[in-house]
């Protein structure tokens, strides 16, 4: 025999040398015995028993979740209902006298044995063959169609060319598999036996599907009995791997890909780390990438493996955390590399905590720190505040132009704008703030749950709903109800600047609030007249927006309603209806249907008390 125990038990090749030395270690015995020689030699010196105990004490501590069948895969042939059983809920007793016994029937002198009719040198393509040789024509023909074909003929089918029962079929082929299990624990098959396990030495835990007929030339020869490459018929050998997506896989797909997912569930990892964090699953490190990229959910990005879950938030907080640095939302989207919008990328880095505005065209990460971007207007005022009610321009525009992606001249157009006032001395304060700072606020006539078209979110945050005419198409600017302008902060006199993908739009408050042009945001969503977009300003300057086509004639009148306030999905009453309706305009779930009309009324609008008969 030329087979080291390694060779006989493939977790030995790769569990890291450091687990296995202290357990195996022996004084009688060569450094690294357990590859250096073989296995009939090193029971001949310190005893099969000796040599079984240390692959026990490897299995019990190292390897105390696999199948015995998996450690040590002749235990299969000799103990197929022990191969199934795992050490640690067996022990190390029992699992040394099963490991024994394999070595023992292994390693009986040749005299003992029947006279085996091959030759110890006859070539295991032959050594197949013969197998085969000895069925008759039918036996052969259920081996080829049915056992070891890439599409298994039907019980029918094979019946119908035999001219016999299904049975009969089910009963030839259960008497095939039976008596290539009994040849497979002969001694002819001895050969066969330990390429098997060598095989799975090589494969591993997991391994594209293409490598078992690569692993050896005489995999691709055809058996001249039954016509089919020869790795058909070892395959069906490799009992315990499941064939998934292109893989050969040791146990459960299933598991291992979720095993592999939790290597990475605290966050990106160097790929040459992963790789051998994976390796340790048992997948061999020249096909560990292929198989992180292969396992849904954790993606391979810029050298690193990260977590890759559904939602784009998350995948936005992998693609940041990668690149160490803040990205703008082109760059991310690039990066991602999936059919995501821009504009819905934006929307979600300014509506998720978990990101922070850092400069015009920068995002980060919220727990890296540092200041948030919130636009020029904003910025300005900020310096002042932190000047302590009034500052210089000129040290307005060398701060913000130190730190951010803003011109001069721009800092100082915003700066002599509306919004900001001369004090004495020639510096600026916020206009409408005494000396000292303190801000003197802008009360509306209407708040804005009693302002036309303007709708509240589940997250607090109102929306106002535009109905998109000629005039919004041809880029002409329109009015905003004095409550929601209220809301976004402005006051008379001021002016807010919100950034789109497509370009600044500017709210101004002379007088009366007003929006630019937002014919850019339209063309980008293709909206035509009778559409909606409702749109809103985030804490960081951005216009969030939301598209809705026109609603279906066809819709049911409550849900026209519902359409109105941006809601479309199905509702089960004009109860539940109604309770959505008063809680986008700020009235409690306690109200009463008289209480949502009369509101609705109150705010003018006639379009959504049309729809629910008021």
């Amino acid at each position: 025999m030329n087979l080291s125990l390694s060779d006989l038990a493939p977790p030995m090749r790769w569990t890291p040398p450091g687990q296995v030395v202290p357990l195996v270690e022996e004084p009688e015995l060569p450094d690294a015995w357990w590859q250096a020689i073989p296995l009939d030699r090193a029971c001949a010196i310190v005893g099969t028993q000796t040599v079984a105990g240390h692959l026990a004490d490897l299995a019990v501590a190292c390897w105390g979740h696999l199948l015995l069948g998996d450690i040590l895969p002749l235990l299969r042939f000799s103990d197929p209902a022990e191969a199934e059983r795992t050490p640690e809920s067996l022990g190390k007793d029992v699992v040394q006298k099963l490991f024994s016994g394999v070595f023992e029937r292994l390693l009986e002198p040749a005299a003992d044995m029947p006279a085996a009719p091959a030759r110890p040198d006859r070539p295991l393509p032959e050594l197949i063959d013969a197998l085969f040789a000895a069925m008759d024509d039918r036996q052969r023909a259920i081996a080829r169609d049915r056992l070891y074909a890439g599409r298994r003929a039907t019980l029918d089918e094979l019946a119908q060319r035999f001219s016999v029962t299904r049975e009969r079929i089910r009963q030839i082929e259960r008497d095939l598999r039976e008596h290539v299990d009994n040849w497979l624990g002969g001694p002819e098959a001895v050969p066969l036996v330990a390429h098997v396990a060598w095989l799975r030495g090589r494969l591993g835990s997991a391994v594209p599907a293409d490598d078992l007929a690569a692993a050896v030339p005489w995999h691709r020869v055809e058996l001249r009995t039954l016509g089919i490459p020869i790795w058909r018929f070892v395959r069906t050998l490799l009992t315990g791997y499941e064939q998934a997506d292109g893989w050969l896989i040791a146990g459960g797909a299933d598991e291992l890909r979720e095993k592999t997912r939790q290597l990475f569930a605290d966050g990106p990892r160097p790929l040459a780390e992963a790789v051998a964090m994976v390796s340790q699953l048992g997948v061999r490190e020249d096909v560990a990438e292929r198989w992180i990229a292969s396992v849904p959910q954790i993606r391979v990005l810029d050298e690193h493996v990260v977590p890759w879950p559904r939602s784009i938030n998350e995948k936005t907080e992998a693609v940041l955390l990668v690149s160490g640095q803040p990205l703008s939302p082109e760059e991310i989207q690039d990066r991602i590399g999936e059919d995501y919008s821009l504009v819905g990328i934006r929307n979600q880095l300014t509506a998720d905590d978990r990101f922070r505005r850092v400069d015009r065209n920068k995002y980060g990460l919220t727990r890296w720190g540092g200041d948030e971007y919130l636009g020029i207007r904003e910025m300005i005022a900020r310096e002042i505040e932190r000047a302590g009610g009034e500052a210089s321009v000129s040290t307005i525009v060398t701060n913000l132009t130190s730190r951010y992606d803003v011109s001069e001249s721009s800092v100082r157009a915003y700066a002599g704008g509306p919004g900001f006032e001369r004090t004495q001395r020639g510096w600026i304060r916020v206009a409408g703030t005494s000396p000292g700072g303190e801000a003197e606020p802008y009360q509306p006539r209407r708040d804005v749950s009693e302002t036309r078209r303007s709708f509240r979110s589940r997250d607090g945050r109102w929306w106002h709903r535009v109905d998109v005419n000629a005039e919004h198409l041809r880029g002409s600017g329109s009015p905003l109800p004095t409550g929601f302008a209220a809301y976004l902060g402005m006051a008379p006199g001021g002016q807010l600047t919100a950034s789109t993908p497509s370009g600044d739009v500017v709210i101004s408050w002379h007088n009366q609030p007003t929006m630019g042009s937002i014919r850019n945001v339209l063309a980008d969503f293709k909206a035509s007249e009778g559409d909606h977009v409702f749109l809103t300003v985030s804490d960081g300057g951005e216009l969030l927006t939301r598209y809705l086509p026109a609603a279906p004639v066809s819709l049911p009148p409550l849900n026209r309603a519902l359409y109105l306030i941006g809601y479309t999905a199905p509702v089960n009453s004009e109860l539940e209806g109604l309770r959505l309706i008063g809680a986008r305009i700020g009235l409690p779930d306690t109200a009463t249907r008289d209480e949502v009309l009369a509101r609705l009324r109150e705010r003018g609008d006639r379009d959504i008390l049309g729809f629910l008969g008021g």
